[in-house]
């Protein structure tokens, strides 16, 4: 026998395996194959040149094995420093699909500190320009941290690039200017439509490797870019929040600015209509109100341990991102906030969301991908998505699917969440025009209490309203005229659901479907919902239940 021993992490492209515990993990996705014989020699040194990142070839004499272990085992304290354990890896296990492990971005050992850059942490004092120089100079290096350390710092829009991890720590608060002049109007996605916004306080494109991380808190000052109604705050919010300028569209509705209301004259869902000349889009700035956190096009991407919070718009919003890591954050807005989502995974593929809480004035945890034309165009579907460990509490919806699906979703896995106090718990949603198709959604152990309408609720009738105002104005659609189906018509299918418990609900399910694209293949298992009316179906088929209770109180 001509012996070639490897040790492989994967097992991959192995001969002979030997010690695949420790020795495994030792060398870290690096294959270590030990040749003797000439014959085997060309063999293994030809596959090391062709995948130089996870071969190492090593040949050995067998006659002196003892410099061969020594070999070996400085050969594992090299590989060892290097080595970087995936603490990730457990949540790609026994997954319903296929979906390739990734582990968080490695940056570079060099750091540098706001206040270098001239930054004062006061709250008054505008730190724009400190923070473009120090992201500037640390990427020079080649990138690393950008440390923010504890204080108020008070800025305009943030630009990440490659290999940059903005570090806030704990008792540090990033606290963005409510100056739109400040913020340029930029060419992005919102809504799921190609359009344009004021830039976004934190933004990247088209980078690789970045983080936003630490213990800290960004604050968006969302609440003078928002609009406010009178039945979401109490009287003495009203008052108070009302009080420092702005209009009145109506006695119950108040908009931060007359330019504002102009904007809204123009925008259907939030999104002005029509070709604009430059000074027309400035003359709207304020309605232009971006996102928090924007994220466009990005690979490597981590968001750890901060709070985010009172953004403008959607609080977080990763936009055709890959290899995206979401974990122990607390994203939150005010239950009053306008399109307040706590996060927006739109258009991305291979993401993690883990041990996180969204508190939202919108969706909770949402899953989008484009909107009607535009979205199709695109042609981006989010896939191999895994939600594990969350909690949304109040907010429109705790897991969302849509409406702006048009790209499509698939392969996503949704496990071990609470949903405490939210208007729905697990809410798909679309109507005819976006096309898509919504397909491998699984999800099991969620827990719910408190939930104001449905606790489960497909809906392809979507108005642009909340379940809670879609009921209290009596609106109710069913059994309508089928038309015919071509690629606006929106599909969902193959969602599985189980092993979930809500105490408390005002109905217990609604499916309602498309006459001429039924939803297809749900199936319910393990379920009890105590809620005051029963589950409503139409236009479905396929829906198989097994164990499922509902108890009407």
């Amino acid at each position: 026998m001509n012996p070639v021993y490897d040790i492989c992490c994967s097992g991959v492209f192995s001969f002979i395996n030997i010690t695949k515990g420790f020795v495994s993990r030792l060398f870290c996705n690096r294959m270590i194959i030990l040749t003797q014989h000439e014959d085997t020699k060309a063999q293994s040194f030809s596959l090391c040149a062709a995948l130089p990142s996870l071969c190492l070839c090593v040949p050995i004499n067998y006659e002196n094995m003892r410099k061969n272990i020594l070999t070996l085992a400085l050969l594992a304290v090299c590989l060892l420093a290097n080595a970087q354990e995936n603490k990730y890896e457990k949540y790609f296990q026994n997954l319903p699909f296929k979906m390739q492990a990734f582990n968080e971005p490695q940056f570079p050992k060099n750091e540098v500190n706001l206040k270098d850059y001239g930054a004062v942490g006061d709250g008054q004092t505008l730190c724009t320009e400190a923070f473009a120089k120090a992201i500037d100079a640390l990427s020079k290096k080649g990138g690393g941290r950008l440390l923010v350390p504890e204080g108020v710092w008070f800025t305009g829009p943030i630009v990440l690039k490659s290999n940059i991890d903005l570090h806030v720590k704990e008792g540090a608060i990033i606290f963005f200017s409510p100056d739109e002049k400040l913020y340029p109007i930029v060419e992005t996605s919102f809504e799921g439509l190609d359009t344009r916004r004021t830039q976004s306080p934190i933004s990247a494109r088209n980078a690789v490797n970045i983080a936003i991380t630490g213990r800290g808190v960004i604050d968006g000052n969302g609440r003078w870019w928002r609009p406010l109604k009178k039945q979401k705050v109490t009287e003495a919010q009203w008052k108070e929040m009302t009080s420092g300028g702005g209009i009145f569209k109506r006695d119950d509705l108040w908009y931060p600015s007359e330019s504002y209301l102009e904007g809204e004259k123009t925008a259907k869902m939030n999104v002005p209509q029509g070709d604009f000349t430059e000074e027309q889009w400035l003359s709207i700035r304020k309605f232009l109100r971006p996102v928090m956190i924007s994220l466009v096009n990005c690979k490597n991407v981590l968001l750890k341990d901060l709070v985010f919070q009172n953004s403008p718009a959607w609080n977080i919003h990763p936009l055709m991102c890959e290899n995206l890591i979401v974990d122990n954050i607390l994203a939150k807005n005010p239950s009053y906030a306008q399109n307040g989502d706590a996060i927006d995974v739109e258009s991305c593929k291979n993401v993690l969301i883990v041990n996180s809480k969204f508190d939202a004035g919108d969706d909770g945890i949402c899953v989008k991908s484009g909107k009607d034309a535009d979205g199709r165009r695109r042609g981006r579907p989010t896939e191999n998505m895994i939600v594990d460990g969350c909690t949304v509490f109040a907010g429109h919806g705790g897991f969302v699917v849509g409406s702006e699906m048009s790209g499509g979703v698939n392969n996503v896995f949704v496990k071990n969440c609470q949903f405490l106090g939210t208007d729905v718990g697990l809410r798909f949603k679309s109507c005819r025009g976006r096309g898509g198709v919504v397909k491998n959604i699984f999800i099991q152990n969620i827990s719910m209490t408190d939930i104001k309408a449905d606790a489960i609720i497909f809906n392809l009738y979507y108005g642009g309203k909340s379940v809670i105002e879609m009921n209290a104005s009596g609106e109710k659609v069913n059994n309508i005229e089928p038309k015919p189906v071509d690629e606006t018509t929106p599909e969902f299918r193959d969602i599985h659901i189980k092993d979930v418990v809500c105490q408390g609900a005002g109905r217990a399910m609604f499916f309602n479907g498309l006459p001429e694209k039924p939803i297809d293949g749900i199936d319910l298992k393990d379920i009890t919902i105590f809620a005051r009316q029963d589950a409503e179906f139409y236009n479905c088929k396929g829906v198989k239940k097994e164990n499922v209770k509902i108890h009407i109180q």
